[in-house]
């Protein structure tokens, strides 16, 4: 009876503590969203970080496609938070603007791609969230743009943002001051596919030229058979279309993103 009552104890404990840990490991990683400013338009954005951390730790600013902060960038958010990042989703568009993908996207996101000294200040006003967060490590930053989120990040980089990464992802390449490449301080790494139509090999070879030029450390990973908006799901998977998902793409890339973390955060 006394070997039987206690594995009964044994069995009972072992089973609380499988769950308090499993409570605690659900419960780590929060999401926020945050409310912040730039000039008189408010903004809204998501910081994503594990509260069972202590201490300060690098910090990531996640620059949406041109849909603006979606499922997805909340995703990425909480994939860095878990890693051991804080990480924070950018608004570049303004609380309560959320275009639909295909035309109302497009024509949203026009607005900043012809006016890169807004998208710079609303980038800027998503960096400067970031690093103020007592919980982020200001030496220690980096930012990673999807579509037409990749412009936002560099062009961040690009006015000398004390970053020491910067990562795209089928990114918006292209900008109207490639000689203000000289003001980047870190390393770029642009991960791209190979058919892209939207940002095509011509876009790529000058943004290779633009960062050479300027003694960047750089790398551009090119992914064969693979379109724009290769790590969206909602983008199918039909590449005639010129925006489509593409599974190992999406795995590759995100890898080749967390092995240049682990070296240089």
């Amino acid at each position: 009876m006394k070997k039987s009552h206690l594995a009964v104890v044994t069995l009972a404990a072992a089973v609380a503590l499988a769950g308090f840990q499993t409570g605690k490991a659900q419960a780590a990683v929060k999401v926020e969203t945050v409310d912040y400013k730039q000039g008189d338009t408010t903004l809204e954005g998501w910081l994503a970080y594990d509260d069972a951390k202590q201490g300060k730790r690098p910090g990531v600013v996640v620059f949406p496609s041109y849909v603006g902060p979606a499922d997805h960038d909340k995703d990425v958010a909480q994939k860095l938070a878990k890693m051991g990042y804080v990480a924070f989703v950018a608004d570049v568009y303004g609380k309560g603007i959320r275009p639909k993908a295909g035309p109302e996207a497009g024509a949203e996101s026009g607005k900043y791609m012809k006016n890169r000294p807004l998208l710079l200040e609303r980038a800027q006003a998503a960096f400067d969230q970031l690093r103020n967060n007592p919980m982020v490590n200001t030496k220690k930053l980096a930012a990673i743009g999807y579509c037409f989120g990749g412009a936002g990040a560099l062009d961040l980089a690009r006015n000398g943002a004390p970053l020491v990464d910067v990562v795209t992802f089928h990114g918006a390449l292209p900008t109207p001051t490639p000689e203000n490449a000289k003001n980047i301080k870190g390393h770029v790494l642009a991960l791209h596919g190979a058919d892209d139509p939207v940002v095509n090999q011509q876009a790529v070879a000058n943004f290779e030229k633009e960062m050479t030029d300027a003694h960047v450390d750089w790398q551009v990973v090119l992914y064969a058979n693979t379109v724009h908006s290769f790590t969206d799901r909602s983008a199918g998977t039909d590449n005639s279309k010129g925006a489509a998902y593409n599974a190992l793409s999406d795995k590759r890339s995100w890898q080749a993103m967390v092995d240049l973390f682990k070296t240089t955060l």
